[in-house]
């Protein structure tokens, strides 16, 4: 049998996230990925709510910090026309988004195989982020044993990305799902949440009204 067609492929997931189907998503990835979706993975509905929060017109370039096998940034890209690229320490987890969005024939989204302390947020204008470092810390049981957990890796990852926040223009916006929000530094406000209060919508204004740490 030969491969199936990128179209097919596309149409598939297009479908799935028209219906926020979690598991007809899922399909899509290997099953050792598939297995830990509803653990670590953002779902469907969320996703589409928070692209659509954060991307005001084609062209926005979105970060994902933490994508796993991007399933958010897919979501994103068939939902919005924002640009969406993600990034995460685990190569696995990216070559699994590449070989997804490959097959898709989805030209909007890349995977970015990196440690996010060598990343400069330069260049793009908005940020989602589901508590990407919490499993440093216990809050969700690991992933996979590939990467060095700590709670001294969850604050310096945590305090790079704040820093980096913190050097991004008025107006930038950012999305969170889950987490205690400690990575948005002052100067973000939290302007709404959708479907569920664990996705909290901030933007940068200069002040800090709720949801301060």
């Amino acid at each position: 049998m030969g491969a199936v067609p990128w179209s097919a492929v596309r149409a598939e997931l297009a479908s799935a996230v028209e219906a926020l189907d979690d598991a007809a998503f899922d399909r899509a990835f290997p099953v050792a990925v598939r297995v830990v979706s509803t653990t670590h993975w953002t779902p469907v509905a969320i996703a589409r709510k928070a692209a659509e929060f954060l991307v005001r017109g084609p062209g926005t370039r979105v970060l994902d910090i933490g994508c796993g096998p991007g399933k958010f940034c897919v979501v994103g890209a068939l939902s919005t026309p924002g640009k969406f690229t993600g990034v995460d320490r685990r190569a696995r987890l990216c070559s699994v988004g590449r070989a997804l969005v490959q097959r898709a024939g989805i030209p909007n989204v890349e995977f970015v195989h990196r440690d996010v302390l060598g990343m400069s947020f330069e260049g793009y204008d908005a940020f989602y982020l589901f508590n990407p470092f919490g499993e440093n810390i216990g809050e969700a049981p690991p992933i996979d044993g590939s990467v060095e957990l700590s709670a001294a890796n969850y604050h310096l990852f945590a305090a790079h990305v704040a820093r980096e926040l913190a050097r991004a223009p008025l107006g930038t916006r950012v999305a969170t799902y889950f987490g205690a929000c400690e990575e948005v530094p002052m100067g973000f406000s939290c302007v709404g949440s959708a479907l569920t209060n664990e996705l909290r919508f901030w933007e940068k204004t200069g002040v800090r009204t709720e949801f301060e740490v």
